[in-house]
């Protein structure tokens, strides 16, 4: 988050031209992973940013190292990764490795679904579960989820091919938009790349936030020590620029109710930018907010923390709003998602703390 995973829409790479590859003799002993017909609408794309629509287990950097390797091909040419596909394109990926045989397994697993239609479907997504299939999550996520509910229904659309436009994390609860087609996929991520969606996220967050409004600035990498953290250098020396806006709407002594607006949409971007300010993320055990950060030194109060992280066993973050332009009709859909119980329930905790 992945607050959502955008980062494949980032600057270009610069790469030599194209070489020619007899695809039977030079690629003798590989297999072929991804067999593609583009589109007859596919808008032109990057083929290192378009092949990360299809393969959303892998990452930007290892698409673009295959493509150094010569096994992404394109019309029977080997293509460089800012190769730009256009309609109709055949491509294909070849590994050394045979393929993962059902990656995208059919699961009986309820779901929110509050809008589908021919291109598109959105989802109010619980907290826990995982979106996409991947390392140690092969199964039982929301793309399972909705495998099993389009072969339920008669839907038309390849989930191993089209999906996700962008991500949230497993324990983020919320509003995601799935692409059922490629020219939807396309048409959603140029409107992500290009900001033009409408996307809150609430967010309580350890102590009280001094100002109503404001921004938090700062590029965001790997933490130096902790990998499995994401870090703010607010000196830009690394990592990758990063914009979060956010507004108080309630305050609770040691803890405050906010509102975020993503400027950029970098992995973790909420969670390690209020991390820096000295506000980390309610209960998110990964960057150190699941014990009592702010307030007293008193049994008591340590207790209703306790109970609190009880009622809300998770980050408190929520994906609220989803607007973005229909691919088809190029009307405005627009959704809001209600505070889930658990946050709901940590809420009237606080107040009532408040109070008394």
């Amino acid at each position: 988050m992945i607050e959502d995973n955008e980062e494949f829409f980032e600057e270009e790479i610069e790469s030599s031209g194209e070489e020619n590859l007899d695809i039977d003799e030079e690629n003798k002993g590989l297999y072929e992973h991804v067999n593609i017909t583009a589109d007859p609408k596919q808008e032109p794309l990057r083929i290192d940013k378009f092949l990360l629509n299809y393969r959303q287990n892998s990452s930007r950097n290892k698409i673009s190292q295959t493509c150094r390797a010569g096994n992404v091909v394109v019309n029977g040419v080997s293509v460089k990764q800012n190769y730009r596909v256009k309609p109709g394109d055949q491509i294909s990926v070849l590994l050394a490795h045979p393929p993962r045989q059902n990656v995208i397994i059919p699961q009986d697993i309820p779901i929110d679904i509050i809008y589908e239609d021919d291109d598109v479907v959105v989802v109010d997504k619980k907290a826990g579960m995982v979106v996409h299939p991947g390392h140690g999550n092969w199964d039982k996520t929301l793309i399972n989820a909705l495998a099993y509910h389009f072969e339920k229904n008669g839907a038309k659309s390849d989930l191993d091919r089209v999906g996700l436009v962008h991500r949230i994390d497993k324990d983020t609860s919320g509003l995601l938009v799935i692409a059922k087609n490629e020219y939807a996929l396309s048409f959603l991520a140029k409107q992500f790349f290009e900001r033009k969606t409408k996307r809150l996220y609430w967010a309580f967050v350890w102590g009280n936030v001094k100002d109503d409004e404001g921004t938090i600035r700062g590029h965001i990498g790997r933490h130096p020590k902790n990998r499995m953290q994401m870090y703010t250098y607010e000196d830009g020396s690394q990592g990758k620029h990063a914009v979060t806006h956010y507004k108080v709407l309630e305050r609770f002594r040691y803890m405050t109710w906010v509102e975020c607006k993503l400027e950029t949409g970098r992995t973790h971007q909420i969670r390690a930018h209020f991390k820096h300010i000295g506000h980390t993320l309610f209960n998110d055990e990964r960057y150190e907010g699941n014990i009592a950060l702010r307030g007293v030194n008193l049994p008591k109060y340590k207790q209703f923390i306790k109970n609190v992280f009880e009622v809300l066993p998770r980050h408190a973050l929520h994906a609220h709003t989803l607007g973005f332009i229909h691919p088809t009709t190029k009307k405005e859909l627009y959704f809001e998602s209600p505070m889930p119980q658990d946050m709901t329930d940590a809420v009237k905790k606080w107040r009532n703390y408040s109070e008394n």
